[in-house]
C-alpha cells in the first residue's frame, strides 16, 4: 500500500497520498473535504480504489471555508480558500507530480461535493472531470439555522441570499461545463437532497451532459454514504480521465 503525507503548501497543511505503483498516466485527484475536516487516510473504500487505480490524492486544508472566493477567518486572514487551490494546490500538483489539466480529477464530499461542483462550474478548462458525494449545495441554509449561529459563512456573508448567489447552481454556464460531471446524494439525506435534485433538473432542462445517483440509501449524510460510494465515484474519475486523456481537440 502506498502512504500520506502532511506538507505544506503556501503555508498551509496539505495531505498527500502516494500510491505504491502510480497509474502510468499520472493521474492526481484533488480531494476537497468536508466541513468537519475529515480525511480518507483510515477510509478502507477509498484506499482501496486510489491504491488499485494509483491515484495520487492531494488534499488540502482549508477549515470550514466552503471552498469559496471569500475570506474566511479561521482558515487564512487574506487568502481565500478558492485562490488557495487554483494559484497554490494546482501549481503543486504540477510541479511535484507533473500533472496538468485534464489529466487532474476533482472529488469533494459535503461541503467540498459542493465546492468540487462549483470549481468544475466556474473553471470547465481547469477541471473537466469531476466527482461530488453529498454535495451541501444549498449551503445558505445552515445560516437559516439557530444551531449553526457560529458557522463562518456568517463571517462571510452578511445574509443567507448573499450566500445563496455564490453557490454552484448559480454558476453552472449554458454553453461552458464541466465535460465530465458526476453526483450523488442519499435519498435519505433531509438537509442536502433536494438541492442535489435541483441540480439534476437544471442540468437536464439546459441539456448539459451529467451522471448521477440520488436513490443508493446507505445511512444518510457521512462517511458510511460516503464509503459506500466510493468506488462508483473513483471509477467515474478514471474513466473520465481516460476519456480526457484520448480526446482529440
Amino acid at each position: 500500500m502506498g502512504k500520506w503525507t502532511v506538507e505544506t503548501v503556501a503555508g498551509h497543511p496539505c495531505d498527500v497520498f502516494e500510491p505504491a505503483q502510480r497509474n502510468p498516466n499520472n493521474y492526481v485527484v484533488i480531494y476537497l473535504h468536508g466541513v468537519h475536516l475529515g480525511s480518507l487516510d483510515d477510509k478502507p473504500n477509498f484506499m482501496q480504489q486510489f491504491e488499485q487505480h494509483g491515484l495520487v490524492v492531494v488534499a488540502p486544508r482549508t477549515q470550514r471555508s466552503w471552498w469559496l472566493n471569500r475570506i474566511c477567518p479561521e482558515f487564512d486572514p487574506k487568502l481565500t480558500a478558492e485562490d488557495h487551490v487554483l494559484q497554490n494546490v494546482l501549481p503543486f500538483v504540477c510541479e511535484r507530480f507533473q500533472a496538468e489539466p485534464p489529466r487532474i480529477g476533482l472529488l469533494g464530499s459535503s461541503m467540498g461535493g459542493q465546492g468540487a461542483l462549483r470549481f468544475a462550474y466556474k473553471y470547465p478548462d481547469k477541471f473537466p472531470v469531476v466527482a461530488a458525494i453529498s454535495p451541501a449545495i444549498d449551503f445558505q441554509k445552515r445560516m437559516e439555522r439557530p444551531e449553526e449561529d457560529e458557522d463562518p459563512l456568517f463571517d462571510m456573508f452578511e445574509d443567507p441570499e448573499a450566500a445563496r448567489q455564490e453557490t454552484a447552481l448559480l454558476h453552472i454556464h449554458p454553453l461552458n461545463w464541466p465535460r465530465n460531471q458526476f453526483f450523488c446524494c442519499d435519498p435519505t439525506d433531509y438537509r442536502w437532497i433536494d438541492s442535489a435534485d435541483r441540480l439534476r433538473m437544471k442540468l437536464a432542462s439546459l441539456g448539459v451532459p451529467f451522471e448521477c445517483d440520488l436513490e443508493t440509501q446507505a445511512g444518510g449524510h457521512g462517511f458510511g454514504y460516503y464509503e459506500a460510494m466510493a468506488k462508483t465515484a473513483v471509477s467515474y474519475i478514471v474513466n473520465s480521465l481516460n476519456s480526457e486523456r484520448l480526446r482529440i481537440v
